[in-house]
């Protein structure tokens, strides 16, 4: 009788396949709610400085557990999201992951297409070369609700409105970015993340995550 092994099938290998890199589970539990940060409001629910008090994400969303994904500066607008799911906060957050985030920008001066470029191939910020971004001049300006305070009006220096998408988040990283090819910003609006958007609230409003954007955030 023969004692030689079994041969193993044809496909079989020692090496395990590699794995699939696995979606955040939603569980029922999970709260996903969209805000629309007005401008000179903190992203964060406490205030640092007891003596100058400003407004924070408290004064707005008083649902428990639930922290901001990423961070808009006081200056700036638009959506927020806040979740109490760990995972989907990393996922969103982590440069690794590169998930989309589009702004709407309004720069002092009158840019040509061309003078956009640079943002388009990475521009060099004091010790780092950012991503190439995706950035079209606007025709006209979003319909947003004026800003308050309004901008400063320089009334012989025109503005222009430009939609700028980013994979990824650094600290002032767009107003940075204009600033860099000479054209300042002056009014920031976060209008969408990944499939997530602006659309349907007003400044100070927040709602839930729709059934669709639920699984949407499970499929990141």
């Amino acid at each position: 009788m023969s004692r030689n092994p079994p041969r193993q099938p044809r496909n079989a290998s020692s090496t395990p396949a590699p794995t699939r890199r696995s979606s955040p589970r939603l569980r029922a539990s999970d709260r996903y709610l969209l805000f629309y940060k007005p401008y000179n409001v903190l992203c964060q629910f406490t205030e640092p400085d007891a003596d100058a008090p400003r407004q924070t994400l408290k004064d707005f969303i008083s649902v428990p557990d639930v922290y901001p994904v990423g961070r808009l500066d006081q200056d700036s607008e638009g959506l927020l999201l806040l979740t109490n799911n760990g995972a989907v906060q990393h996922r969103l957050s982590h440069p690794k992951f590169q998930h989309p985030r589009t702004y709407w920008v309004q720069v002092e001066g009158a840019p040509q297409d061309t003078d956009l470029d640079p943002l388009r191939h990475g521009v060099t910020i004091r010790d780092y070369r950012t991503l190439p971004a995706t950035v079209t001049l606007l025709p006209t300006a979003p319909d947003l609700p004026p800003r308050d305070p309004p901008i400063r009006d320089r009334r012989h220096i025109p503005t222009t409105w430009l939609e700028l998408t980013l994979i990824e988040g650094r600290n002032r990283q767009v107003r940075r970015m204009t600033a860099a090819i000479g054209f300042p910003t002056l009014r920031l609006v976060r209008a969408q993340i990944a499939t997530l958007s602006l659309d349907g609230l007003a400044p100070g409003q927040w709602r839930e995550a729709t059934e669709p954007e639920r699984h949407a955030l499970q499929a990141l």
